[in-house]
């Protein structure tokens, strides 16, 4: 970074050789979201959580859904003390604290004070991200993080280089960290069309995934035209069938961003439906908290993989 020049996240700058954080401890938003927006299924389902925003970003994805506070700093922020965030949590009746909107990684230092605190104060931590994180900041971010969804975006290396700006096996390795860390893991690929939208593509990264546990959900959202593609919308017969594809490796498969969304959950043991959406609306009634305080299908009992 030479001096007086900011990197590709445009929230750390090189000040006369020292690196400075412009925008350390502003947010962008702060809001109340259920835990399905982030989206995370099988976390605490029917929970809220209290979802921190930032500006910035260290990908350039051309199609971004958050543009507005990713791909610039000229969104209006409010400092917030990392300190303050379990507090607020409590008042809104919230069950975590979500870093999420823009990429909160590339404020790891702030991410990582206030995730401290909320453990502290015994909520949980949930990390929304592009993934583009390497140790030690993935290490430290994960060992404070109860919960991670993951945007895997592409199956192909040269597409995450040119088109994002980014390493698809950065990407995979965070995934497999967050996993071998005991974090719960959940992952969305938003389907593009005619970028990433073909079954082999879908197939490649289910078995990533599946690799790691067939039980990780996995969220195929539909892509809306935004920032600079304008592509149409995925139509929501491919997303359907390409999550047909993918519950050929992985067990939750989710289709998102479709009118008539609605993403039942079945028992693997006895078919009897364990949660049931509709949108963001969930009823969990057929999960129940076994003796030794696991997920377990309400129905035959079976451990089932959901954190409650």
């Amino acid at each position: 970074m030479a001096a007086g020049s900011s990197g590709i996240c445009k929230v750390r700058k090189n000040e006369g050789g020292r690196l400075v954080l412009p925008f350390a401890g502003r947010v962008s938003s702060v809001a109340v979201d259920p835990i399905e927006k982030k989206p995370l299924y099988h976390f605490k389902p029917g929970s809220a959580a209290l979802s921190i925003g930032f500006v910035g970003c260290n990908l350039r994805c051309p199609f971004c859904q958050n543009w507005g506070i990713s791909q610039g700093v000229d969104a209006p922020t409010e400092p917030l003390d990392p300190g303050e965030c379990a507090a607020l949590a409590r008042h809104a009746r919230s069950a975590s604290v979500a870093y999420t909107y823009s990429e909160p990684a590339v404020h790891a230092e702030w991410v990582i004070e206030a995730m401290a605190s909320v453990r502290a104060a015994g909520l949980s931590n949930v990390l929304v991200t592009n993934g583009c994180v390497l140790p030690p900041a993935s290490t430290e971010l994960l060992a404070r993080c109860d919960a991670v969804n993951v945007d895997l975006k592409s199956w192909d290396a040269d597409f995450y280089r040119r088109e994002l700006g980014g390493e698809l096996e950065a990407v995979k390795a965070f995934i497999a960290e967050a996993f071998g860390a005991g974090v719960h893991v959940e992952a969305t690929t938003l389907v593009l069309p005619g970028a990433n939208d073909s079954d082999d593509e879908i197939d490649a990264m289910a078995a990533f995934l599946a690799s790691l546990s067939p039980d990780i959900p996995y969220h195929l959202s539909a892509y809306r035209p935004m920032h600079r593609w304008t592509k149409p919308a995925t139509s929501p017969d491919s997303v359907v069938r390409l999550a047909a594809v993918a519950r050929r490796r992985l067990r939750h498969v989710y289709a998102g961003n479709l009118a008539s969304e609605r993403n039942d959950d079945p028992c693997p043991a006895c078919g009897a439906v364990l949660a049931r959406r509709a949108g963001y609306s969930v009823d969990s009634s057929g999960l129940a908290k076994g003796p030794d305080g696991e997920a377990r299908c309400a129905a035959c009992g079976e451990r089932v993989a959901y954190r409650l």
